[in-house]
């Protein structure tokens, strides 16, 4: 069956030679899942043959490296920078065709941005000596994850002569012949994001006065040089195509949306047969690195690539948080031809199969975490929060085994995630949760941030269409197990939370995270009705009468009303819960300040994602005040020694210590000693939010069915 509800979208398409089923590419994302020697091996080809298997038109290789080692910017990056690479290349190509998708390579050289080259002793390569930076970029890492960049090197910046210019020409022709003899139908030149095309092309960091500076035309000059050595190379039957960079956004005299105009125009005119529309940013500013090619604000590429498409008669892919109604109607409209999807493709490679069958609702939901992401700045492989089996496709789906009947206790996300599982494998499933709605602390999550809403509606509709028996409102004790008959078990029963031992947490107006997720999802208790009184209790019949968990935009909006919180709040805790609470209650007008004895603030938070709410919070007037020393909670207000060695005292109405949490596997313990067989997975094990929480169902589910206690 095909659906008509995305009629643009799903309908055929032509770049150049290139015919391709539907309107969805898979955009080109470095996921470091090739060999360290830049060979294509199985992990790769089995993560791009699983987005073929889920229906998308047109998948792009990321970052393949016409110069590897030399431009290299990530590790297991893969290459295509000689003949030996070419049989990796073409198994993977013949695994896709298998299933009826096309597949480019994105010929890349990391430029400026290669970092990863300096393994090997080898410079940047630039057109000029680029300004210093002005951000602190760096300052956004925990310290921990400094220990990914132990040893690194500060490379030296080579700026290129005229015989460096004339390789680099040829070694992207090469590159372009070689994917044609892999049997690619396309190449994504990457002319975008500081690599070394794109350096060329911003007059940033193009400063040169001979002819490849100066005037935008000198500036695209090798680009241009490329672009031809490349379609002379693939020859009639590819298609050849450039990524440029709309804008550089926060970087004062950079590309702007005019120069991408003329750009594109140039390349048109030099026999492209499309353009995808990117932007690049300044990289020292943290908040920007979701502000341009990965932005958090939906569409917010979608003006300048109109702009684009309306001075070209070559095909435009969009791309950058494009939801897929919106892409529907902006490929009707004209405004572009095709939309690249990256992070909804990882969280889902089948979406482009489920829009086709008309089953849009069963889409898992990226909910925008930049965990892809920052795993790469982090100099990790390539994950998803949500879908724990990417990038471990290779492995496949686990064996049904033996029909069990499994025991999930806990109806949080991970206790979801693996009862869903369970079911997909046709094992018999009961979900324990001891309140009396699903959800858990991911409840809690979907009132600070809107994404994790999707995610929960999504594990909710899943565990009800798979016919899980769900029995709300019930303990799991060994007597009711036994009773049940269950072959294991699975606890995802959740972390405890326990109240520092911080001078004056006894106060009324103290309240635990705990405290304020029963107080923001309206639940009874009675430390709770005594703390907050009257306002709680009539919240919570609110809640109970429109039916909060249905309906948890009512309740988001509804906290900036009922919330008996003082108008000054002081947040005990810098770590995701306090961070995204700050967030919360800032945009409900009241004055937060965090405190924390940590060096940095975030954990938790993925890299990207913290770069940008950290910077939000101190735009929006929050103090965040970390390393502090000798906190206490007084009469209405909060101290502390800040990291200078100065004392402070700030005003709280209430405070709330949003720290404290730890792994609980006592239920699990008792459990095991009962003699069941038991699986602990989440915040059970240790704190690890909601990638903890369903990669750790993932790996129970699969430990249960291959029998591995």
């Amino acid at each position: 069956m095909t659906s008509n509800r995305f009629p643009h979208l799903l309908s055929p398409g032509k770049i150049g030679p290139m015919t391709l089923k539907n309107r969805i590419a898979v955009t080109a994302m470095g996921m470091s899942l090739s060999e360290e020697d830049g060979m294509v091996g199985e992990r790769l080809a089995a993560y791009h043959e699983e987005q073929a298997k889920g229906g998308s038109g047109l998948i792009v290789l990321g970052v393949t490296g016409v110069a590897w080692p030399v431009g290299c910017v990530a590790r297991n990056q893969t290459a295509i920078s000689d003949d030996k690479f070419i049989p990796g290349l073409k198994a993977l190509a013949d695994r896709v065709h298998a299933h009826g998708a096309k597949v480019a390579a994105q010929l890349h050289h990391g430029g400026l941005v290669a970092g990863y080259s300096a393994r090997w002793d080898l410079p940047l390569w630039a057109p000029a000596i680029p300004p210093a930076a002005k951000g602190q970029f760096m300052d956004y890492f925990l310290m921990e994850e400094f220990a990914n960049f132990a040893g690194a090197k500060m490379p030296e910046i080579k700026v290129l002569e005229q015989a460096d210019i004339d390789l680099v020409v040829k070694q992207f022709g090469e590159a372009a012949r070689r994917a044609r003899e892999a049997g690619f139908d396309g190449i994504e030149i990457h002319s975008g994001h500081g690599y070394l095309l794109s350096s060329f092309i911003s007059p940033v960091t193009n400063t040169r006065t001979d002819e490849y500076g100066g005037s935008l035309e000198n500036r695209m000059r090798l680009p241009l040089a490329v672009l031809r050595a490349v379609i002379e190379n693939a020859g009639p039957e590819m298609a050849v195509w450039i990524k440029l960079d709309s804008q550089e956004i926060g970087k004062a005299g950079g590309i702007t949306v005019d120069d991408a105009k003329a750009a594109a125009k140039m390349v048109e005119a030099a026999g492209a047969h499309a353009v995808t529309v990117t932007a690049y940013h300044d990289t020292s500013v943290g908040k920007l690195h979701s502000e341009s090619n990965i932005p958090h604000i939906e569409g917010s590429n979608l003006p300048a690539t109109a702009a684009i498409k309306s001075v070209l008669g070559i095909p435009v892919i969009g791309l950058g948080r494009v939801e897929v109604d919106v892409a529907d109607k902006g490929i009707g409209k004209g405004d572009f031809d095709f939309v690249a999807m990256g992070r909804k493709l990882l969280a889902d490679p089948h979406l482009p199969r489920k829009l086709t069958e008309g089953v849009a609702e069963t889409v898992r939901p990226c909910i925008y975490c930049y965990t892809c992401v920052s795993a790469i700045y982090t100099s990790d492989t390539g994950r998803c929060a949500v879908n724990p089996d990417l990038a471990f496709e290779y492995l496949g789906q686990p064996e049904a085994g033996p029909a069990m009947h499994v025991a999930v206790i806990g109806g949080g996300p991970g206790g979801m995630e693996a009862a869903r599982r369970l079911r997909m494998l046709g094992h018999t499933v009961t979900l324990l949760e001891k309140s009396n709605r699903l959800g858990g602390t991911l409840r809690f999550a979907s009132l600070a941030y809107e994404p994790n809403e999707r995610l929960l509606n999504w594990l909710q509709a899943e565990v009800a269409e798979a016919g899980v028996d769900v029995r709300l409102s019930t303990a799991a004790t060994p007597e009711l197990l036994r009773s049940l008959g269950v072959d294991q078990v699975i606890v995802a029963s959740g972390a405890v939370r326990g109240m520092p031992a911080i001078p004056g947490h006894e106060r009324d107006n103290v309240y635990s995270g705990d405290d304020m997720r029963r107080m923001m999802l309206g639940e009874e208790s009675e430390e709770l009705k005594r703390k907050t009184g009257l306002m709680t209790r009539i919240a919570t019949k609110v809640g109970a009468a429109t039916g909060m968990t249905a309906n948890l935009d009512f309740v988001r909006k509804a906290t900036k009303q009922w919330m008996p919180l003082g108008d000054h709040v002081v947040i005990i805790g810098g770590e995701l819960v306090g961070i995204e609470l700050a967030e919360f209650l800032c945009e409900r007008g009241r004055t937060v300040t965090v405190v924390d004895d940590v060096p940095r603030f975030g954990k938790g938070l993925t890299l990207v994602r913290r770069m940008r709410i950290l910077t939000e919070l101190e735009e929006h007037g929050v103090a965040l005040h970390k390393g502090a020393q000798d906190l206490a909670i007084g009469d209405k207000l909060v101290t502390f020694t800040a990291s200078d060695g100065t004392a402070h005292s700030v005003r709280a109405d209430h405070v709330i210590v949003a720290k404290g949490a730890d792994g609980d596997l006592s239920l699990a313990d008792s459990l095991t000693a009962a003699g069941f067989n038991v699986h602990p997975v989440g915040d059970a094990t240790g704190v690890g939010y909601i990638e903890g929480a369903i990669r750790g169902a993932a790996a129970a589910v699969r430990a249960v069915v291959e029998g591995r206690g």
